[in-house]
């Protein structure tokens, strides 16, 4: 069982406030050092200089460094180690140490976790209570530097205290007196500067004077020509001239403007020197470029088989404008030229081609003409015997001619022209095939289904409530 407290603080910082039960029966001392330097204000605006995460967050030191800290005793003051004041678990409230007994000043720790290994070494005197312990542990997942110190390390504010369990400390000096002291002097700083300033512009800084009663020597400033010396060809020429009297330095300006036209002629013919040898070398340059153009498409008209030397010829002469033929014309020449050719580079005449198209349309115009013709009469007919192919009788049978392999079997001429006559024909359908599959496959919509299943609730209970109406009435 963990003993009882005996007074508590709060330490506002800024990540949030910490509250702070005290042991001030247990170890006295240490906490009425603590609770004095608190009410002297001593703590304000100091920062958490040092953190080791997962062990301990550290602060007290007035100057931020870790080396400094001062007691309300003058000096260190001893270590009240109490046998039942264990660091079980987080939020554990001790006096921080040089490493040696009896050392402790300001500066104070607060645990992140269990810290066995501090008893016996370190004063504990307070907890955190409640919800405040998770601020300590915001602490402790602070970004760090190299030497555990945090990059943006929090800060005190202020420390309130709730209840103090020593009714006769007199401060030093009160927390409230200790601002107002720090606002004097923060205000008589500025008052002290404001007064520099307001002084320092009555005098003459560009003066390098020893004695104050030394008279001040009169600044002259010389003053520059508003001109531009780079827009001037010659600077004894930018003179005001004398229209009263006759000019003497007009000569020089006579030859200075009878030399610039010269120069700009110069100028000119040379631009035109310039641009007559770039257009010669871009003539040259784009000719060249053609050429070997040309060539590129006589290499590749050889690859083909076509005659380059013609295309070339043909293509230099529609440049040239000896030919009014347009280029659909050359293109469609040079498709005449090369129609008919095979994969080896063979012609081949196309009018059997389009003879054997002609007699083919005849045929399907006789075959058309031959369905008007009323039906043949169907198999069942007794009268009508069975043809094949060939034209005899069923049974009959036709031995084709062999042929050796020295004779010439000729060209095969493909006369069945039966094939053109046959059409499609259907039987009529009576409805019964439409009717089998309507009654053999059934069609169900679930949304159908679910709204005939509604229906029936509805009508099932427009039954139920008749049903009741006519007992009730029955009743009476």
């Amino acid at each position: 069982m963990a003993l009882p407290t005996n007074g508590r603080v709060i330490i506002d910082t800024t990540v949030g406030e910490i509250d702070i039960e005290l042991w001030a029966k247990e170890t006295p001392k240490t906490c009425r050092n603590f609770i004095t330097l608190a009410l002297e204000g001593y703590y304000d605006n100091v920062i958490f200089h040092r953190v080791v995460p997962g062990f301990l967050v550290q602060t007290g030191d007035k100057t931020g460094t870790g080396g400094g800290g001062e007691s309300i005793y003058g000096e260190p003051f001893e270590d009240e180690i109490h046998p039942r004041l264990r660091f079980a678990h987080r939020g554990i409230v001790a006096m921080a140490n040089n490493g040696t007994k009896n050392s402790n000043d300001s500066q104070f720790i607060i645990t992140l976790d269990r810290a066995d290994e501090l008893h016996g070494k370190h004063t504990l005197f307070g907890r955190c209570m409640g919800d405040t312990v998770y601020n300590v542990m915001k602490i402790g997942e602070m970004e760090l530097g190299n030497d555990g110190r945090p990059v943006y390390p929090p800060k005190i504010k202020s420390i309130r205290i709730v209840d103090n369990p020593f009714d006769d400390i007199v401060p030093r000096i009160t927390a409230a007196e200790k601002r107002a002291q720090h606002r004097a002097r923060e205000e008589a700083q500025r008052e002290r500067e404001e007064a520099e300033r307001r002084k320092g512009a009555k005098k003459n800084v560009q003066l390098l004077s020893f004695g104050e009663d030394e008279e001040a020597a009169p600044v002259t400033f010389a003053k520059k020509a508003i001109v531009r010396p780079d827009l001037v060809d010659d600077p004894e020429a930018v003179a005001v001239p004398d229209f009263v009297a006759a000019p003497t330095k007009s000569a020089p300006r006579a030859v200075v403007d009878d030399d610039r036209p010269k120069k700009k002629n110069d100028d000119i013919t040379k631009i035109r020197e310039k641009h007559a040898q770039e257009v010669a070398s871009s003539a040259n340059s784009r000719k060249s470029e053609i050429e070997k153009m040309e060539a590129e498409i006589r290499s590749l008209a050889r690859r083909r088989g076509g005659d380059s030397d013609d295309e070339l010829d043909a293509m230099r002469k529609a440049k040239k404008g000896k030919t009014t033929k347009s280029y659909l014309e050359e293109e469609l020449a040079r498709y005449a030229k090369g129609r008919g050719l095979h994969k080896k580079g063979k012609r081949r005449d196309e009018g059997d081609v389009l003879a054997a198209l002609s007699s083919f349309r005849g045929k399907l115009a006789s075959v058309a003409v031959e369905e008007e013709m009323p039906a043949v009469a169907q198999d069942d007919d007794p009268a009508v015997k069975d043809v094949d192919a060939d034209g005899g009788e069923e049974g009959e049978t036709k031995e084709a001619p062999k042929l050796g392999y020295d004779e010439d079997p000729g060209m095969e001429v493909d006369d069945d022209a039966g094939f053109m006559g046959h059409a499609l024909r259907f039987p009529k359908d009576d409805g019964e095939e439409s009717m089998k599959a309507e009654r053999d496959y059934e069609v169900i919509d679930p949304r159908q289904r679910g709204a005939r299943a509604k229906e029936e609730e509805r009508e099932r209970k427009r039954a139920m409530k008749a049903k009741a109406g006519r007992g009730g009435r029955n009743r009476y």
